[in-house]
């Protein structure tokens, strides 16, 4: 590891409209090593990234020093701009779905870097591509190549993203919440590969995120922001053993803890048998037509009033999938039963009705929010088009109670999601969700864009509204510490299949299945359970 910076950050100061974001952070990376940027959401972690590229809208303004391997970047033209963006740096994005190129299949987007910087096309590319998808462990990397991004899970959503930034050999990697959508398992393979790349190509990477248990285990250095300026910065093992500022030691402090409030056995609110989903493959020239991909194997499953079903498992084990077809969004055999109603025999205006009594909230919060409505219009669409004698008055008032509940300010109902960080756009969502007094929520991923003082917050609630309402949720996460605080049972996906499912706290103590168990020391649980019953 060099002495000598490879990127320095110098009293950089960042407002919008005058309001300042970020006031006076200094960092350094060097070649060789890995620095962590952490906070909450809403810290100013991700827009410092953004505004040492040049990535800032045009109502920001930005002062201080910024340089890249000796190279001043401030003042760049958008020429030089496009040389160091994706080549000399690049640049792993929190959202990959909005990141991606609806319009563009996987190899076509990663082409696109490889032509712009090294002139690759045609089978070079192509072979580069698929080396790359390797790279990054995904599977059927051939087959993803001409795959689009709504047909990938989250989680290959962010290697795809991940593949791209380290297609050029960047000096140096920004990396915003690499691991969010990815279950434990693969968060440790993506960054041992990064660790790996880092040291292969002596390059420095600035690792942002909310997970300090992966800054422990993969960051040499750690800088600590609250409210856009940097509390404290060191090596990782003296801020997290002897943490010197507050806001340091209660976000170490932080963790989701505590237990569901137990549920009798009931009648099922949902109960589903046999569900099984299929996607036809791309047919191509003069071949023949491929078998269909069995993207969940027929399972069944039920969920009791008041009651939480955790679901877990790799990406693309299938349980995003699986939601979706429970909530009838996507085709699917098998039948689904609804408090007495089979939903799989409604269409058009009947299965409209039904929906009033279960919502979602998606894995991927700004892709799933309006960009062109505020908030109060995200909020109370559904509850507008449900419940049609509410007058303007009682609906907003709906709107500032459940923006209460969910920990955002009666003030933010005018604004738009692009205001927000990531942490809060999923806190809308969920305001969206139970607007709605919902009897079933279906939450996919509903704290993987939250910090771990902020998930406690959410999972606290989750449960508070559970006790009051008696909600049922349908829990999908690959971070199983928050699962283990939700979930009463706990269903394990793998290959579209259920390997084992029962009590959560069985489950997780005891694994049947080495795949269970492998999540599990990955998670880095054993060592935590014992206190699971306080």
């Amino acid at each position: 590891m060099s002495d000598q910076p490879l990127f320095q950050l110098d009293e950089l100061t960042i407002a919008f409209d005058g309001l300042p974001v970020v006031e006076s952070l200094s960092l350094e990376v060097r070649r060789g090593e890995t620095l962590a940027l952490v906070g909450e959401s809403g810290s100013g972690k991700s827009i410092s990234a953004l505004g040492a590229l040049g990535l800032l809208p045009a109502n920001a303004s930005l002062s201080g020093r910024r340089q890249l391997d000796g190279l001043d970047l401030t003042g760049l033209s958008q020429r030089d701009w496009r040389r160091v963006r994706g080549g000399r740096v690049g640049f792993v994005f929190q959202e990959p779905m909005t990141s991606l190129n609806p319009l563009h299949n996987v190899g076509k987007q990663i082409s696109e870097v490889l032509r712009l910087h090294q002139g690759l096309t045609g089978q070079a590319a192509r072979r580069r591509c698929h080396e790359l998808l390797e790279r990054v462990r995904l599977p059927r990397a051939a087959e993803l190549l001409d795959a689009w991004p709504h047909q990938l899970s989250g989680g290959q959503r962010q290697r795809v993203m991940i593949a791209m930034a380290i297609a050029n050999g960047p000096r140096l990697l920004i990396a915003d919440e690499p691991t969010t959508a990815l279950d434990v398992t693969v968060q440790l393979e993506i960054l041992a590969l990064l660790a790996e790349l880092r040291d292969e190509q002596d390059m420095g990477m600035l690792f942002i995120t909310h997970d300090l248990n992966l800054v422990r285990r993969h960051a040499d250095r750690v800088c600590v922001m609250h409210q856009g300026r940097a509390q404290e910065s060191g090596r990782v093992e003296d801020v997290f053993v002897s943490p010197k500022s507050p806001f340091t030691r209660a976000l170490l402090d932080a963790e989701p803890s505590g237990r569901p409030t137990p549920v009798a056995p009931r009648t099922p609110l949902l109960d589903a048998r046999g569900i099984s989903v299929s996607f036809q493959r791309p047919k191509r020239l003069f071949q023949r037509r491929p078998a269909p991909f069995e993207a969940v194997k027929p399972l069944d499953l039920h969920v009791a009033p008041g009651e939480t079903l955790g679901i877990v498992g790799e990406s693309g084990s299938g349980k995003s999938t699986l939601a979706q077809a429970l909530l009838r969004l996507v085709p699917c055999r098998g039948s689904l039963d609804f408090d007495g109603t089979r939903l799989d025999r409604l269409a058009g205006g009947d299965l409209r009705r039904q929906r009033r009594r279960f919502q979602v909230v998606f894995q991927d919060p700004f892709g799933s929010l309006s960009p062109r409505m505020p908030v109060s219009d995200i909020i109370s669409e559904g509850l507008r088009f449900h419940h049609p004698e509410l007058d303007a008055e009682e609906v907003q008032q709906r709107v500032n109670d459940t923006l209460k509940e969910v920990g955002l300010p009666e003030g933010c109902a005018s604004r738009y999601p692009h205001e927000f960080s990531g942490g809060q756009r999923q806190r809308i969502a969920v305001a969206r969700a139970i607007i709605m007094a919902p009897e079933l929520v279906v939450l996919d991923e509903p704290t993987s864009a939250l910090d771990r003082s902020v998930q406690a917050q959410l999972v606290s609630l989750l449960r508070e509204l559970q006790r009051r309402r008696g909600i049922s949720y349908l829990f999908i996460s690959h971070d199983l510490a928050v699962v283990r605080a939700m979930a009463h049972r706990i269903l394990v996906l793998k290959d579209g299949q259920v390997v084992e499912s029962g009590d959560c706290l069985d489950v997780l103590e005891r694994p049947a299945t080495d795949y269970t168990k492998a999540l599990v020391e990955a998670a880095g649980l054993r060592e935590r359970l014992p206190d699971l019953q306080q």
